[in-house]
Parts: structure tokens; sequence; C-alpha cells
């Protein structure tokens, strides 16, 4: 996929960075200059984080593997929800929970805990359950899959994670650095870079910087999947 313009990337003001008293000093190989108080990203280094993490989740996607979006801040959770979901990767915009990959037995317990629960309710021949259950049963499943919900189809550990705002979610860094999972991340002034194997410097606190960058990084995976299709079409013609 073509990255989008130099013009395009400024229109959604990706090159905004926060207060220079903000910074993190370990940004300054990605800052172009200060403006105003406010660091502004270097543009060009951008483009060449997203190329690296493009090509990567390409081929991450092209074999099979399952990549985890996550991103639980207000202005990109459906940003990041509509994108993993027209990929089917999962996702998490809710809240991270602790010991969401570490403990991951726990967490697959607790999905089948909600998927018991979702089968008794559509069960029409269950009549045991009083109204006042039902609608402590519906609460419980609904407070399951607003943070569960987005991972129910993840079976395993995936292979990678896609981050916007790696300072805010600190704790899927943690856990992915932990079990060795390539991390790709929407990288701040005031982040450190060398958290995550893929940063891509950019503002993430911007809705429309998010969106063009996460965009992006959704149709190189589309790529690698719709590179796969045609593969294993090719291997079944033979």
């Amino acid at each position: 996929m073509a990255k989008p313009t130099y013009k395009e990337l400024l229109d959604a003001g990706v090159h905004f960075g926060h207060q220079k008293k903000k910074w993190n000093p370990k940004m300054s190989p990605y800052i172009f200059m200060e403006r105003k108080g406010i660091h502004v990203i270097d543009l060009n280094r951008t483009l060449e984080g997203m190329e690296k993490a493009g090509n990567a989740l390409r081929q991450i996607a092209k074999s099979g593997k399952k990549i985890l979006f996550v991103s639980t801040k207000k202005q990109s959770r459906t940003i990041v929800s509509e994108a993993a979901q027209s990929v089917g990767m999962p996702y998490v915009v809710d809240r991270w929970l602790g010991g969401m990959m570490t403990n991951f037995a726990t967490i697959r317990r607790s999905v089948k805990k909600k998927q018991n629960i979702e089968n008794m309710l559509n069960d029409a021949n269950v009549t045991s359950i009083t109204k006042k259950e039902r609608l402590t049963l519906g609460r419980e499943r609904d407070k399951l899959d607003k943070v569960l919900g987005g991972i129910e189809t993840m079976t395993r550990i995936p292979s990678a994670v896609f981050i916007v705002d790696i300072a805010h979610e600190h704790l899927a860094v943690k856990e992915s650095q932990k079990l060795n999972i390539k991390t790709f991340g929407i990288v701040d002034t005031n982040s450190d870079p060398n958290q995550v194997d893929f940063p891509i410097p950019g503002n993430d606190d911007a809705s429309k910087s998010i969106a063009i960058l996460t965009a992006y990084i959704t149709e190189c995976i589309k790529e690698g999947l719709s590179e796969r299709k045609s593969k294993r079409e090719a291997a079944a013609a033979e």
C-alpha cells in the first residue's frame, strides 16, 4: 500500500508532539524542531517507521499469525476497534486487564464464563431463571463483553501487538516484552521509543493522526492476508 503523503500527514497533525517540558530525551532522533514550546516530529522519520512496521506486519499476517490492536484512549477506541475488526484481528479498547497475556489461561476462563452466560440467556428451554436473575446475568455478560469482547476469538497469545500511545498502554508493553511478543507502536515525544520493536513517531493524541497511521497499518495487514489467501488457493489448485 502507498504510504500517506507528507501533506496528508501534515493535514492530520501527525507532526505535533508534546510541550518541550514533557519530552523524553530518547525521542530526540525523531524530533525536527521546537516551535512555541512544542516539539515538532520529523515526518521523514514517521514515514520510515511506518514502512518498517508495515512490512513486518504484512509478513506476520501472511504467515497466519494474530496481531492484537491495543488502545484504551477515548479518542481512539472506535478507530482501533473498527480497524481490527476489518482484518479479523483481536483488540482491547476498554481497559487492559493485568495479566491479559501473561495470565492468559485465567482470561480464557473469563471468556468461557461470558459465553456460558450468553448461551443460558439465549436458550429458550431454560425456564428456571427468574426475571431478576436474568437481569443480573445480563449485566454481568455486558460487563465481561465490554472488557473481553474484542479478544473473544483470540485462543492463543498473539504474535504481535500494535499499540496507540505506548506510555498510556505501558502494561501491554511490559507484558509483550515479558513474552517476547513483537511490539509496534505510535510513539509521541513524551515516550521512550526503545520500549517497542517498531516505533512509529507521531501524534498519539489527535484522532485524525491516530486514524491515518492506523489505516496504513491495517492496509498492510490486509495485503498480508490477501497474499496468504492467494498462496493457499494456488497450492490447492496444484
